[in-house]
């Protein structure tokens, strides 16, 4: 059992996790090793006290995995919500797949996340990380990109955001560029869209702090910081969290785990020991509440 389920912290970490939900958890199946099954991570967040979260695959549609646990998963008192990755493993910018995916239960569409130019450009850098995405021996991600070659948004995109702004579902931008994703969220805007997501600014995505995420934030999205980057420190410094959480405030920011892979804490350690850290830090209960249960409540279309 881990350190979540043994006391979920302190008595003000319980407070702030309390109806929280996980609005990118990488549980399993999946080509990609998994430490822990859909329903083993949503076992684990209802004993932390979350009421939902939503998994992720970047190489396939994860309703269909919840409709194949339904059993398992309708006695947990928590919510579990699936949504489809448009990589090219699934046809890339396809509206029948985010049609599909939003008709059986679906609530999120993400625009490329391995297959956006940026994550390609990333992965290309390190033998490793590129391997690391190719599970299996599958074959490499297809760069997907929203652009056509004169330089607009492909009509597939309009076509996808229609879809989602039907569904009342949500619009994450992936792991694109800055200017992708500027691009894709001013089009959303344009057609009434108000449930805008960007993941892990800070990484693959490189954005900027200020002007970028400013930016994002003015288009009405919500920066979701991955809390597996900053568990001691693996990939930024704790500080870097607070920063941007600084820049943009609580009302743009959530908080999500981005965990379940073999070799990376379980997702509720993850956040049990952020939250934990924020406390410390001198951010309010009612501003971590905001980035961990507000803000993706809303987005999900939970009640309050």
């Amino acid at each position: 059992m881990s350190i979540a389920q043994e006391n979920a912290g302190t008595a003000a970490v319980r407070r702030v996790l309390h109806g929280a939900v996980d609005m990118h958890c990488h549980s399993g199946p999946s080509p990609m090793p998994r430490r822990i099954t859909h329903v083993e991570a949503a076992r684990h967040a209802a004993a932390t006290g979350f009421r939902a979260m939503v998994v992720k695959c970047h190489y396939h549609d994860t309703v269909f995995d919840l409709l194949a646990m339904e059993d398992e998963l309708a006695g947990l008192p928590i919510e579990v919500f699936g949504g489809v990755v448009l990589n090219s493993q699934v046809g890339g910018l396809n509206p029948h797949a985010a049609d599909l995916s939003f008709k059986m239960g679906g609530r999120i569409v993400w625009f490329p996340t391995i297959s956006s130019g940026a994550h390609l450009c990333h992965s290309h850098r390190d033998e490793a990380i590129r391997s690391h995405f190719v599970p299996r021996g599958v074959m490499e991600s297809d760069e997907v990109d929203i652009f056509g070659a004169d330089g607009d948004l492909v009509p597939e995109v309009e076509q996808i955001l229609q879809i989602a702004k039907d569904a009342d579902g949500i619009v994450s931008a992936g792991h694109m560029s800055p200017d992708r994703v500027t691009a894709l969220f001013e089009k959303a805007r344009s057609m009434g869209l108000r449930k805008l997501v960007i993941s892990h600014p800070n990484f693959i995505v490189n954005a900027d702090k200020r002007t970028d995420a400013q930016r994002f934030a003015e288009l009405g999205a919500t920066l979701e910081h991955c809390l597996g980057l900053f568990v001691d420190g693996k990939h930024f410094e704790f500080r870097d969290l607070l920063e941007w959480i600084e820049a943009i405030g609580p009302e743009h920011t959530s908080l999500a785990s981005d965990l379940g892979q073999v070799g990376n804490p379980l997702p509720m350690d993850a956040f049990v020991g952020i939250v934990e850290q924020l406390l410390d830090s001198g951010i309010s209960e009612a501003d971590v509440r905001t980035m961990v249960v507000d803000n993706p409540v809303r987005l999900l279309g939970l009640d309050p």
